[in-house]
């Protein structure tokens, strides 16, 4: 499989199932981030999201109405039911791209034979931590390998963007952004067509543990399970094929700052190679990983 090359997609966000959206404040709270007033969109599911200074930011999704959310037979919420039911209600299941045109993405998609569902449009009201409230209106075109069925991808056009308040740009663990997200898979390279043409251009590093897609923005990363059980401590999925979110690497300003608060809000975590990380948790679903900025 292959993607015609296209300008660097930047990584936008990052989708977060969670089993209701009181969990994943307190949790996200506890890490020290700052969230965002809850949201609800048109197709029975809300978000409390996590906004960073880079311009991406964290999407934890919760069901808000049940029955509206049934009966929904658009990809995101097909795509969510299919990873909640596999998966369970914690977890990392999508990772959306930056986008100026959709349409053309859409295309693009279906022309690789990776495009998945239709183009989808919607609008939700948006309301800042003054109060005030206003209507975002997005764009999405969806893309999957049926080898992965526990992970999707979208590229994210916003028809009326919005700026989150400065307020909730600004996190107590002093967080500033997303540096990596990090994939598994057993044989990672199986999967590198994929992930460096949605990438749409960057920097490619293969080396024998996986692939690094990077860029002006975040890094795309996969490595084998048996990496990152030895070099990160994270615990492989059951046996299985296809691709898993791994881990989220986040830039932070203070990391002695950063495991004093952990270490207050009694969050466990290890301190290795420079970094610190807290493994998954209910409200948080992938190890999170702290690296100084």
């Amino acid at each position: 499989m292959s993607l015609t090359k296209r300008a660097e997609r930047r990584l936008d966000h990052l989708v977060l199932p969670v089993v209701d959206l009181m969990t994943a404040r307190l949790r996200l709270a506890a890490l020290g981030f700052s969230v965002a007033p809850d949201a609800r969109h048109p197709f029975g599911t809300e978000n409390a999201c996590v906004y960073f200074a880079d311009g991406t930011y964290l999407e934890p999704l919760g069901i808000a109405d049940l029955e509206l959310y049934k009966h929904q037979t658009g990809e995101f919420v097909r795509r969510d039911r299919a990873f909640r039911f596999r998966q369970g209600d914690n977890g990392l299941s999508a990772l959306a791209f930056k986008s100026d045109d959709a349409a053309a993405d859409h295309a693009a998609f279906t022309d690789t034979g990776i495009a998945a569902g239709e183009l989808f449009s919607f609008s939700r009201a948006f309301r800042g931590a003054d109060g005030s409230e206003a209507t975002a209106s997005f764009r999405l075109a969806f893309a999957a390998d049926l080898r992965a069925p526990d992970l999707f991808f979208f590229t994210c056009e916003r028809e009326q963007p919005l700026s989150p308040p400065e307020a909730l740009l600004g996190h107590g663990n002093g967080v500033t952004g997303i540096a990596e997200v990090v994939l598994g898979e057993t044989n990672p390279m199986d999967f590198e067509p994929l992930v460096t043409g949605l990438a749409g251009g960057g920097d490619v590093d293969i080396h024998p543990h996986g692939v690094t897609v990077s860029g002006p923005g975040a890094s795309l990363s996969v490595f084998s399970h048996d990496y990152l059980h030895e070099r990160l401590g994270i615990v492989p999925p059951p046996p299985g094929r296809g691709l898993f979110a791994r881990a989220i690497v986040f830039e932070a300003s203070d990391l002695a700052a950063l495991a004093e608060m952990l270490e207050q809000n009694g969050v466990a975590h290890r301190r290795a190679d420079d970094s610190l990380r807290v493994p998954p948790a209910p409200g948080q679903g992938a190890t999170f990983i702290f690296k100084e900025a």
